[in-house]
């Protein structure tokens, strides 16, 4: 190591980068847990920013912490949310299964760069930034509050933006008549307006799902401290801390019912999160969709057209192909993939504590990211742009063999079935199929027989 300082924890002392703000407790996790690139999420980081300016304002209030140490945490806690200190915050994902070293790395940061704001060595990083705390009620708080904070305000922008495009293409196209499919085969028709309306309809109610999830979430553990009873916390420090974490999100947390629950239970994470599991299998009918109506451009389906963004094939010229429906659904892989890590993190809450949130929160925090990215992706690369191809929806509509359940009510399901078979056989129309049959007239026929009044 280069230039460093001497930093001393509970075991010894360490050296640390000279130009790092964290300590050693911090630098000892850095150089035990080599394992991965997978950082502690920023929106941990950052959610840990709000929670200990939070909990420095309630122990202000309740007259534990004095003028110049609460001036001194939150200035550096303003640092922390404002991105201005994302280097100083080194540890993976693969540390302890409390994320206690990552609220050290918080509370060493904050302490140390409160000091040097302050000029004077105020702050100790346990006594006094993490004062009324444990790593035990501050990592479930931290997952929370990023969980709430990142669903809210990039998810849901990204869906409702989605779900808009969806609802304007649903307009422009409510006159478009065009073959329905079932089991991937032909069936009755329907309006490329109906057809959006459907994904429409389904990204509006997985918003719906999500906002159901979102109390669970805005319950804190803040207050529980070790194991729930509280022990070193001032009384009303619970229900102080979430009430300065919602002036501080502008969001409705409240503190946790139940510590004993909040620390060893991540049952919300698990909830919320089906939520998520649920919009990527939505996403990835949709995506899966519009590829296939925009098959082609000559021996697909061809009913829709999509942008096109970029060449397709480094061997094949002309080529283009519908690479924001394959992210999406890739997207949709990984997000499904998390949801086993989840609920399998979210059971191991042996006896008064979780010692799987790391991975519990990365995996979260991954596919909510993830979703919103490629939502707004997909919707500015693909969706936008996506027009119907009028005439051959209308070829494929009337080259359908099931328009023929229109004639049921004339012929009867045995002889519409006879109709449609000798139609595919031999490769004539409805029509002179039915006529052939002697089921009915060509002037009934037309009579009855109006595909674009099936819908």
């Amino acid at each position: 190591m280069g230039d460093y300082r001497i930093e001393r924890d509970s075991m010894g002392e360490m050296k640390v980068p000279a130009d790092r703000y964290w300590g050693a407790q911090t630098q000892r996790s850095y150089q035990n847990f080599r394992i991965g690139t997978e950082r502690m999420p920023l929106e941990i980081i950052h959610a840990f920013g709000v929670l200990k300016r939070a909990a420095a304002m309630a122990n202000h209030r309740l007259g534990r912490l004095d003028d110049a140490r609460f001036q001194a945490v939150c200035a550096a806690c303003d640092e922390v949310t404002a991105h201005k200190l994302d280097d100083h915050f080194p540890l993976v994902v693969w540390q302890t299964g409390s994320g206690t070293q990552s609220n050290m790395n918080v509370n060493e940061v904050v302490a140390n760069r409160g000091n040097e704001l302050a000029g004077e060595r105020l702050l100790h990083p346990n006594d006094h930034v993490n004062m009324s705390q444990s790593s035990n009620d501050t990592f479930p708080t931290a997952m929370h509050i990023a969980a709430a904070v990142e669903i809210e305000d990039r998810l849901f922008p990204a869906l409702d933006a989605l779900t808009a495009t969806l609802r304007r293409l649903e307009a422009e196209n409510a006159d478009v008549v065009k073959s329905g499919r079932t089991h991937l085969q032909d069936a009755v028709p329907i309006t490329l307006g109906q057809e959006v309306s459907g994904w429409r309809a389904s990204l509006e109610r997985d918003r719906t799902m999500l906002e159901a999830a979102l109390p669970g979430l805005h319950e804190l553990a803040l207050g529980g401290t070790a194991v729930g009873t509280g022990l070193n916390a001032p009384a009303g420090f619970a229900e102080e801390v979430a009430r300065a974490v919602s002036e501080l999100t502008g969001k409705d947390f409240v503190t946790a019912p139940n510590k004993f629950h909040a620390l060893t239970s991540k049952d919300e994470l698990v909830f919320a999160h089906g939520g998520l599991k649920a919009l990527a299998a939505d996403l990835m009918k949709i995506a899966n969709d519009v590829r296939w109506l925009a098959s082609g451009p000559r021996c697909g389906l061809g009913e829709i057209r999509i942008p096109e963004n970029e060449p397709g094939s480094s061997i094949m010229p002309g080529k283009v192909n519908p690479t924001q429906c394959e992210a999406v659904t890739m997207v949709a892989v990984q997000v499904m993939a998390n949801d086993t890590a989840v609920g399998m993190a979210a059971s191991q809450g042996n006896f008064e504590l979780n010692v799987f949130m790391p991975v519990c929160i990365y995996n979260f925090l991954q596919s909510v990211r993830l979703l919103a990215d490629c939502m707004d992706s997909f919707n500015d690369n693909c969706a936008a742009g996506i027009t119907a191809d009028r005439e051959k929806c209308r070829h494929n509509l009337h080259n359908s063999l099931m328009l023929v359940t229109a004639l049921n009510p004339y012929i009867g399901y045995d002889n519409a079935a006879k109709t449609a078979k000798l139609a595919h056989r031999e490769n004539i129309s409805l029509k002179d199929a039915c006529v052939k049959l002697g089921f009915l007239t060509p002037e009934k026929f037309d009579e009855v027989f109006h595909p674009e009044e099936m819908v």
